[in-house]
């Protein structure tokens, strides 16, 4: 189930919920490799949990209420990386490591209908996912929800009923549904849905457009779907639209960037500390690298679409259009533990190709162009229209 709201709004709340989890990560597990630079060595090997006993036998003996010892052990857990103080330093539970990956790859459980407000207020059906159970079971566009399992839809946000509409794969909701003058019983069985990271088409003036949601899974290859379609169509210019794009993968990001640069050409360094702990470089095949491309960006890119924006401006590839960027100049890696359980830890900060971190900094456009409210209530896109000018 997805939400369709004004042009502002939208990009306000994916922002919102997104930079939550918004991060430039690598996958792996276990220790950093040694690189001559090693933090935090006046710790101990071990943590004395004397005093966390102390706390926890008092606990046991004054508590008035039931006390559950897996709930305490994983408040312990959440309670080490909240003492980083570091806001991307996070301990999931499995249950919390399944959503935030899920998250990261726009996978849902849920029904697959884009839902937004009609002019009386009421939610209605903007469109069904082509295959997914809404369609499948006949919603249509501009049906208007009027309950959803029983309960009135009247006063409720999107988002409210968005959520009351997802649930767990295989389960059963039924919405009761308002279409001209009929009134209809759908039940629908949720299923797991994937929304790819990566929309392309060719505009107007034979323009390429890309818009990126985050770094995926699947982003690689379907950016190199569109690039190839771009290549094949001869666009005249490129724009890569990664607004309210929060990151994701380090990798997908590199891939993305290699489209642009030729092989070998530098596209961030990580450091800890002063020390250079590995230097990503393009690995090609550079195959927009002569089409003018403008990046579109605003204050919910983040982390590795930073990443991507500052190596195609630092290396001259593109112009930047938009509002400055989040500035989150700080990768994390993700390590898995056996039960499930995630530690998404900060592991380094990352430079771009001029040097800079961009950390709680941004990056500044090229262009700056904001969208009013007024143009943002029309639809009219006053910043994508701006970098098709600026090609």
């Amino acid at each position: 189930m997805r939400g369709k709201q004004t042009l502002r709004k939208r990009m306000q709340t994916i922002a919102a919920v997104l930079l939550i989890f918004g991060a430039g990560y690598v996958i792996g597990g276990g220790a950093l490799p040694s690189v001559g630079y090693k933090s935090n060595t006046g710790l101990p090997a071990e943590l004395d949990y004397s005093s966390v006993d102390k706390v926890y036998e008092s606990l046991r003996a004054n508590y008035n209420g039931k006390l559950d010892e897996a709930k305490l052990i994983e408040g312990l857990k959440h309670g080490l990386a909240e003492a980083t103080n570091d806001p991307y330093t996070v301990y999931f539970t499995p249950s919390e490591a399944e959503d935030f990956n899920n998250d990261l790859n726009n996978t849902f459980s849920g029904i697959g209908a884009e839902l937004g407000k009609n002019e009386q207020g009421n939610i209605q059906v903007i469109a069904p996912i082509k295959g997914t159970p809404a369609a499948k079971a006949g919603l249509q566009p501009k049906d208007v929800i009027a309950t959803v399992d029983g309960k009135t839809t009247v006063g409720k946000s999107i988002e409210d009923v968005v959520m009351s509409i997802r649930g767990k794969a295989g389960t059963e909701v039924v919405l009761q549904i308002v279409r001209g003058d009929e009134a209809l019983s759908v039940p629908i069985v949720r299923q797991s849905i994937q929304v790819p990271s990566v929309t392309h088409e060719i505009q107007e003036g034979n323009v390429g457009y890309l818009q990126i949601s985050n770094f995926a899974n699947d982003t690689v290859s379907l950016v190199n779907q569109a690039v190839s379609e771009f290549k094949r169509k001869q666009v005249s210019g490129v724009v890569l639209d990664l607004r309210n794009n929060p990151g994701g993968q380090v990798d997908a990001a590199i891939a993305v960037a290699s489209q642009w640069l030729p092989s070998g050409t530098l596209v961030m360094q990580e450091k800890r500390g002063s020390i250079v702990t590995e230097t990503f470089r393009s690995y090609g095949p550079g195959t927009l690298k002569d089409v003018p491309t403008t990046v579109l960006i605003n204050n919910g890119s983040a982390s590795a679409a930073e990443i991507v924006t500052a190596a195609l401006k630092d290396n001259g590839k593109a112009t930047v259009v938009g509002e400055k960027s989040y500035g989150k100049g700080v990768v994390q890696r993700l390590v898995s533990f056996s039960d499930g359980s995630e530690l998404k830890v900060t592991i380094a900060s990352w430079h771009r190709p001029n040097g800079k971190n961009i950390n709680q900094q941004g990056i500044t456009p090229d262009k700056k162009v904001t969208i009013s409210d007024a143009d943002a209530t029309a639809g009219n896109d006053t910043q994508l229209k701006a970098a098709k000018a600026a090609l």
